[in-house]
Formats: C-alpha cells, sequence, structure tokens
C-alpha cells in the first residue's frame, strides 16, 4: 500500500488483490496530472465539479477515490479494478454508496458534465468507450483525458477528434502527457463498430472455421492469438461429463471447443472483464446450440468456482498488468487452478518460452509436463495430486 498526497488530502491507495509484496502503485503520474489540472494550474481555472462527474478507465480506483465528495460515475471493464475502488473508498472512509460503478457494458448517464478518461491500452476500447459516451456529452462538458506518454499516439487524438471534437494535448509532466477536447455537436454521431465478428482459420482443430465474437478490448480482438492458435491444436482428449473451465477466458474459443470437442462436458467461462465474459457467452451461443450447459462468471480467477470441482482447466494467462510486466497473474491462476481442480484434475496452459512457466507451475503442482512446444510457445500440463 502507498500514500496518494493531494490538495484534497492524502490517500492510502493499494490493487486488488491487495499483496504486501507488489511493487506496483494503485496510481501514477499520469493520474497525479489529471488531478492537478482538475485543481487548476499553469493559469487554469479549476474545473466546476458540481454536475454529473464521469470517470472512464479508473484502473485501481485512484481518482473516483480522491473525488469521491463529487458522487463521480465509474465505468470500467475491469472487476478487480471496480474491487480496488471499492477497498480504496473504504479505506479513505468515503462515502462508498455515493460513487456508482458500472461496467463497460451498462448504460453511460444521460448527461454527462464532467468526462474524466484514463486511455486504455487498448485503441479498440477507447474507440468504443467513447462511441457509448458521446450521445452524453454536450457543447459544455468539460472532457480531459490522461496517460502516460508511451500511452498516447496519435491514433489516440484522431478518435477523441473523429469522435468527441477538436483535441489537443498537454506539455509531458513525468513522462505523462494530457489530452483536452471540446465537444462538437455538430459532429455526427456513428453507432460503435464493435463486437467485431470473424471466422477461425481451417487449421485450428474442431473449432476450424466457427464464428467468434469479440467486444473491444480483447487481447488480439480483430484476430486470433499465435498462443491460443497453438493450444487449440493440442488441447486434450476427453470424454464424459467432466467439468471445464476457460480461465481467462477472453473470446471464449478454448472453452467452445473443449465443448464441442466433448458434447458431455460443462464449462465454465471466466474472466475479469466484462466484455470479455459477453464475447465467451456470444461466442460459445453461437457455435455450441442455444440449449448447451455452459457458466459465464466475471470475477477474481476462480475464487467463484467451486473448491474441488473442476477436472480440466484451460489457460492462456497474460503477461501484463496494464503497461507493466509480471507474472503475478499468471501466478495466481496457477494456484487458483489448484484450488478449483479435483484430485487427479488438469491445468493446460499455453505460454511463450521465454516466461518459464514450467518453474511456477512445478512448485504450485509438484510436476509439470511439457506436451508440445515450437520455437515460441509451450503448451504444459499440470496434475493437481
Amino acid at each position: 500500500m502507498n500514500r496518494l498526497t493531494t490538495s484534497q488530502g492524502g490517500f492510502d491507495l493499494a490493487r486488488f488483490p491487495e499483496n504486501p509484496r507488489d511493487p506496483f502503485r494503485a496510481w501514477d503520474a499520469a493520474d497525479e496530472y489529471l488531478l492537478r489540472q482538475l485543481e487548476g494550474i499553469d493559469d487554469a481555472a479549476p474545473v466546476d465539479l458540481s454536475g454529473t462527474v464521469v470517470v472512464v478507465g479508473d484502473r485501481w480506483g485512484a481518482l473516483t477515490t480522491v473525488l469521491a465528495d463529487h458522487a463521480p460515475v465509474q465505468i470500467t471493464d475491469s472487476y478487480l479494478a471496480q474491487q480496488a475502488t471499492l477497498a480504496n473508498l473504504a479505506r479513505s472512509g468515503a462515502d462508498v454508496d455515493s460513487v456508482r460503478l458500472l461496467s463497460a457494458l451498462d448504460a453511460p448517464p444521460e448527461r454527462i458534465d464532467v468526462l474524466l478518461v484514463r486511455v486504455p491500452k487498448s485503441l479498440a476500447l477507447l474507440e468504443d468507450q467513447l462511441h457509448r459516451l458521446a450521445p452524453a456529452v454536450h457543447a459544455g462538458t468539460v472532457v480531459l483525458a490522461t496517460g502516460m506518454v508511451k500511452e498516447i499516439h496519435t491514433s489516440t487524438l484522431k478518435l477523441f477528434e473523429r469522435i468527441i471534437g477538436p483535441t489537443r494535448t498537454s506539455l509531458a509532466v513525468k513522462k505523462a502527457r494530457l489530452i483536452f477536447c471540446t465537444p462538437d455537436p455538430e459532429l455526427i454521431r456513428t453507432p460503435s463498430p464493435w463486437p467485431y465478428r470473424y471466422d477461425l482459420p481451417g487449421d485450428v482443430g474442431i473449432a476450424s472455421g466457427r464464428t467468434v465474437t469479440n467486444h473491444a478490448g480483447i487481447f488480439c480482438a480483430e484476430r486470433l492469438d499465435v498462443g491460443t492458435r497453438f493450444l487449440l491444436n493440442h488441447l486434450p482428449k476427453r470424454t464424459g461429463p467432466d467439468r471445464v473451465v476457460d480461465l481467462g477466458c477472453g473470446n471464449g474459443v478454448l472453452g467452445t471447443a473443449a465443448a464441442l470437442a466433448n458434447p458431455e462436458a460443462t464449462v465454465t467461462f471466466v474472466d475479469e472483464s466484462y466484455l470479455a465474459v459477453a464475447s465467451a457467452e456470444a461466442t460459445f451461443r453461437d457455435n455450441a446450440g442455444p440449449d448447451a450447459e455452459a457458466d459465464f462468471l466475471v470475477g477474481d480467477g476462480l475464487t467463484g468456482v467451486e473448491r474441488g470441482s473442476a477436472d480440466l482447466v484451460l489457460n492462456n494467462p497474460p503477461f501484463h498488468s496494464h503497461q507493466a510486466t509480471t507474472d503475478a497473474t499468471a501466478r495466481n491462476m496457477f494456484v487458483g487452478a489448484r484450488t478449483a481442480l479435483r484430485q487427479g484434475g488438469e491445468l493446460w496452459v499455453v505460454g511463450n518460452r521465454h516466461l518459464s512457466y514450467h518453474v511456477l507451475l512445478r512448485r504450485i503442482f509438484g510436476n509439470c509436463t511439457t506436451i508440445a512446444g515450437d520455437p515460441k510457445f509451450v503448451v504444459l500440463r499440470a496434475v493437481k495430486r
């Protein structure tokens, strides 16, 4: 836990799930820059926060917590960000009920007076968010966005310009930058192009040629990522009434392939992204049929799955948390998988060879077998004994 000091006071903030060994803070210089701008810097007047304030993409709740007295509406695609926000609000003594927490799938407020955007890593997610928010923005809306310099590109500015109105950027401060956007009521409003659907290639086993649905922000939203492609060609061959978990499901193609290969299986799709779980449900329903059995959970890994209930867990873990490279997410997923698996149950993982997941798996499970590999990827199996 670290302390963020602002003109509104000091705030003890942490990421979620909280880990005392986590070296990363729950905010960065981009959040600090935006908060200073709201207070009024460089001869600019403070921003009037008396109207409806919407905070989009607040990564760990720092912005929402500092602005809690203004009853902001937070919009995020991340369950973990929502949980971090709730914990940080409670820790600060704020009135949690004064803050509205919405997912990226929820309808935004009908009118927005101050729109604060933390630029996401995914340009597609930003595009979808701006399309959803644009109808609620009016000529007097203050639109401010922030991000680290490496997160803001010409394409980022063009999106704001095309969907909201004229856009400019600030000077960089501590490698962070602000985006100032002036709403143009004369712009022609168009619907979001998301979700995006495409057909899988013909060389990915039982999933070949199937149609997948991707909401904005899903990893490799416009094509099949190479790691998932590799695992699709090396899925375990199983029969019977297995309970299968697609952990970190993304668009759900792994779990859907497992269901197609074994119609007796019941698949649980799990992700911390609301848009990912919605994508997985659409992909599954389009391919497995409306009567096929499956569960769809938004949550923190496998905390919502009954202990000792799973026969097979399929996992293509991320190795980034926003811009930071870390194996913490994979480690939490592997530990959760071991808890959720029954005795004899199996975890199948695909990952970049250089990440050395076999070391983590042997530490957690006491065993690890390499099922397949190429110069870039490996498929690993660990068994709960």
